[in-house]
């Protein structure tokens, strides 16, 4: 037992040094290659087995041919390891320099390019999450191009339409400030409608803003969207009989959601406006509203024609007008959508909101709008 435990100190004393020294070549280390690391551990593995089983044999008094035959095992151990140690780094450095390679990809044009080089697990799960980190940026920068389009198409259409009812402002202000306007009330009821209509051109930019900005305040109730319905087509039932338009409201089903019932008549109310002026006379609106699993599902039907296919993921899009038979202008006091293509922009904002879904899809005749609302619980 006593040679036991002196042979455990010898081989104790011999691994301690080692490792003092391996210790001290890490720090130092720490900061270069993992190659070189790798390396300096394996050394490190070889001196401490070398140095304790020395230290060992010296303690027994072996012969000179036994130790000699001891040290010629250490030394081909040693080499062996070594090597496995140098190969298994160099290794780790190339497969290393083929994901920096990789790496310079993410954000490209062409999306992440994965290094053809066999990976460690470590490795290839870093490949992974780069190629997924640079998929996610060129998904934002795609929607980042898409809204600056989008803004760019809506500061040309603003421009426009600003342009036209100012200067319809200014001819007819100069007639009645030169006195030459043969019926003034006329030029007075037409100014305060330019005016009216700018105004909404402003509160609809104002609106988008606050949506763009997360900055909507919602005052959330439990409300039946029958009655929601039923205030909308109150409010466009105006616009409707003016247009020749029919509206029918036959089923709404009576369930019930938690919304701000004054920002969803809006949407609802914009939905009614951009159908009837879409829809020719003699024509048709329906709304209805059902319960699918866990949303209620409000739905805006009209007679446009349809929408071409092409351009159905771009109708809520901010400044979005598409066809000119769907963007029909608007008369004086209609309300809805200012005619800046607008009005589809803010109902999508407002519905997701409320944590809910915009579409459309075309059917017979025309087009559907769908609005998806989560169902109030209990």
């Amino acid at each position: 037992m006593k040679d036991l435990l002196l042979i455990a100190l010898f081989a104790g004393l011999g691994a301690t040094g080692a490792g003092l020294l391996g210790w001290l070549a890490v720090r130092l280390l720490r900061r270069r290659s993992v190659a070189l690391s790798l390396f300096c551990v394996a050394v490190v593995t070889v001196l401490a087995v070398t140095s304790g089983t020395f230290a060992v044999a010296q303690a027994m008094f072996l012969s000179g041919h036994d130790l000699g035959v001891v040290i010629t095992v250490l030394g081909m151990a040693s080499v062996v390891s070594l090597l496995t140690a140098a190969l298994l780094g160099r290794q780790v450095v190339a497969g290393s320099r083929a994901l920096t390679a990789a790496a310079r990809t993410v954000g490209s044009d062409t999306g992440f390019t994965a290094p053809d080089h066999p990976l460690g697990l470590e490795l290839a799960q870093l490949s992974e999450e780069l190629a997924a980190t640079s998929a996610r940026l060129a998904e934002s920068r795609a929607r980042a191009q898409a809204l600056d389009a989008s803004r760019r198409e809506l500061i040309a259409w603003i421009s426009h339409d600003l342009r036209t009812p100012l200067a319809g402002l200014r001819a007819m202000a100069e007639a009645l400030e030169d006195g030459v306007a043969d019926e003034p009330e006329q030029y007075l009821t037409r100014i305060r409608a330019e005016v009216e209509r700018l105004t909404g051109m402003v509160d609809d930019l104002f609106e988008l803003s606050r949506i763009q900005a997360g900055a909507l305040s919602l005052t959330v109730s439990r409300v039946s969207v029958y009655d929601l319905v039923d205030d909308a087509l109150a409010g466009a039932h105006p616009l409707a009989r003016r247009r020749g338009v029919r509206l029918e409201g036959r089923q709404v089903a009576a369930e019930p959601v938690e919304v701000d019932s004054r920002e969803i008549t809006r949407v609802l109310g914009n939905l009614l406006v951009n159908a009837i002026r879409s829809t020719p006379e003699d024509g048709v609106v329906a709304v209805s509203a059902r319960r699918e699993v866990d949303e209620v599902v409000l739905s805006v039907t009209d007679g446009c024609g349809g929408i071409p296919e092409q351009d159905l993921s771009r109708v809520f899009e901010t400044g979005w007008r598409g066809s000119s038979a769907r963007t029909p202008r608007s008369d004086p006091g209609e309300g809805g959508d200012s005619g800046a293509g607008l009005g589809l922009a803010i109902v999508r904002g407002i519905v997701e909101a409320h944590s809910g879904r915009a579409r459309v899809h075309n059917v017979a005749g025309g087009c559907c709008f769908e609005i998806a609302l989560p169902a109030a619980r209990g």
